[in-house]
């Protein structure tokens, strides 16, 4: 049994997601923080970089297997690749299991538990959803949707999530002064709030019309997204909010 996500190919990660929401089904869900297996098929489908329609057919392939309410794919054997991860991880316990998905979309609880406020600390399944859903699931989305939107045609894509510049994508041109800049955010309803952080605000005032702030929406349903260029002087209202954190740490001499 390989438990190291790193090792583990992205068409065997969406099996054994299919697996593990097959196995655990709505305690699976509610574990995940996860309201429906639609919203889960897509924030999880599109945090792997793949197809939400792949996990719910892995899913459905293991059904038959399980007392679940679902007959799955039950009027044909099992597929060859998914009898091989059924059998090498079947008897691999729930909190392993989970943490297993939790990996594949690399949710670290230590890293995120420093940044989470003290109502998401005592909902850490709820604080997994959310934060998959408007962070790397919705990043993803853009990334594979945004070769088909005519503001970014003939452009290259880099992603600079970890590169703190104040956006997401930097969609480059011959030089720089030309290229583009994608913020994304990501809305588990149809409707909701986003925000910007300083560095982000700053990068928007500074680019103006190069600047874009991508919403990806609904991934509790059917997601679609919402584009603005030059946010801050678009239809969207921006309201300075301040917040006062206190961080506690302890030292010692040495």
């Amino acid at each position: 049994m390989n438990l190291n996500p790193e090792r583990i190919a992205t068409r065997e990660r969406l099996i054994l997601t299919g697996l593990y929401l097959s196995k655990y089904d709505s305690l699976g869900l509610k574990k995940l923080g996860f309201e429906s297996f639609v919203e889960a098929f897509n924030v999880l489908g599109y945090a792997m970089a793949s197809r939400p329609a792949s996990i719910k057919n892995y899913r459905d392939e293991f059904d038959p297997v399980f007392p679940n309410p679902r007959k799955g794919w039950h009027k044909r054997p099992m597929r060859a690749c998914c009898l091989k991860v059924l059998q090498e991880y079947q008897n691999l316990d729930f909190e392993s299991f989970t943490g297993l998905v939790k990996s594949f979309v690399l949710y670290d609880e230590n890293l995120w538990s420093e940044f989470r406020s003290g109502a998401e600390r005592d909902d850490k399944e709820a604080c997994f959803a959310a934060r998959l859903a408007t962070g790397i699931a919705a990043e993803q989305y853009f990334e594979s949707v945004h070769s088909t939107i005519a503001e970014f045609e003939g452009y290259a894509l880099e992603n600079t999530t970890h590169l703190g510049c104040g956006y997401d994508f930097r969609l480059q041109a011959d030089t720089l002064e030309d290229s583009l800049a994608v913020e994304v955010k990501g809305l588990r309803d149809q409707n909701g709030s986003v925000s910007l952080t300083p560095k982000e605000h700053e990068a928007a005032a500074a680019m103006g019309d190069r600047f874009f702030l991508f919403v990806v929406k609904n991934f509790r349903d059917t997601p679609f997204h919402e584009m603005f260029r030059n946010p801050l002087l678009s239809k969207l209202v921006f309201r300075r909010n301040e917040r006062v954190v206190v961080q506690v740490s302890w030292l010692a001499t040495v």
